[in-house]
């Protein structure tokens, strides 16, 4: 039994799925369509950069999805790897978006508009510089929750992705996030200060949320065809309704990614496989079940090697 994951932010390079867009015609038509949609040459920064105009946000976030989606439809269209047979799909923030459109609950089109208004939106919720976020590595989630109570009058940072064993990510301002790196470094806990440009998953979002709820509640939405584990409550769900609602609580909720993981696992779920760019997703999978299967695929051989998966 086998889910198919998506990645989200911080996967992006320059370059990613060139390899599908030379050798399939219909790959070139999702990348032209999308550069209709959003009126820019998405194409261009994602073949050819710069990695700065990749990296911003509302240019990041459509880039990430165009990238899975395609290699998903190669996967569907080049082999008889039955994608489709999987018992849960799943993303990583904004990896739940492109989950949802490959399981026919958004169309391409909406998947793109919603993507292109959620990056804008998550980007200038916060001033440019005002925010930012940590990976916290090799302690446990109740430490770090433990940390953030007990210092909460001196600074208000908050869990934004609870990402496997001993990888937490927290978002603040950068004057909080200052202040708690100086408690990290006095109980001698490893953290890097992630190159973002905005704290994501968490109440600093809350102008994003407040944009973006009537964006996503009057879209169409479809029951999906395989069941989504949403980020917010890592469980399954199908009811379109209730992934409306909560890909709104996900703009400022914690990415609870190794709960996702394990309530597969625990499902009967032994085989990931990563669609996307990087293998961010399989690393993390790794860290929280070393016992199960884990492929990743981002380029044509990968995608022939599933057949044998």
């Amino acid at each position: 039994m086998f889910s198919v994951v998506f990645p989200g932010q911080g996967s992006q390079i320059v370059g990613m799925a060139k390899e599908f867009h030379d050798n399939f015609n219909y790959v070139k038509d999702y990348f032209v369509e999308a550069d209709d949609l959003l009126q820019k040459n998405l194409s261009n920064i994602i073949l050819e950069g710069p990695t700065q105009k990749l990296n911003e946000t509302e240019n990041t976030q459509p880039a990430i999805f165009l990238v899975s989606y395609s290699i998903f439809n190669v996967i569907e269209r080049e082999t008889n790897f039955k994608i489709k047979k999987a018992k849960f799909f799943a993303g990583h923030s904004l990896g739940e978006y492109s989950a949802l459109c490959c399981a026919n609950s958004l169309s391409f089109q909406k998947t793109i508009e919603l993507l292109k208004f959620r990056g804008k939106a998550m980007q200038d919720a916060v001033p440019q510089g005002e925010g930012g976020m940590l990976a916290i590595l090799g302690s446990k989630i109740e430490e770090i929750n433990y940390l953030i109570k007990e210092n909460k009058e001196k600074f208000k940072c908050y869990i934004a992705n609870d990402n496997s064993i001993g990888q937490v990510v927290v978002s603040g301002s950068n004057k909080s996030l200052d202040d708690f790196s100086l408690q990290l470094s006095k109980n001698k806990i490893k953290f890097i200060k992630l190159p973002v440009s905005a704290p994501f998953h968490c109440p600093l979002m809350k102008k994003a949320t407040n944009e973006m709820t009537d964006k996503i509640m009057e879209a169409k939405f479809h029951s999906p065809s395989i069941d989504i584990v949403s980020n917010v409550t890592a469980e399954p769900h199908n009811n379109s309704d209730e992934i409306k609602r909560l890909l709104v609580e996900q703009i400022e909720k914690p990415v609870r990614w190794r709960e996702s993981v394990n309530n597969m696992i625990e499902s009967g779920v032994e085989h990931f496989i990563e669609i996307g760019p990087g293998k961010v997703l399989s690393g993390l999978i790794k860290r929280i079940n070393r016992n199960v299967k884990v492929n990743q695929v981002n380029n044509l051989k990968e995608v022939y090697n599933l057949i044998n998966a």
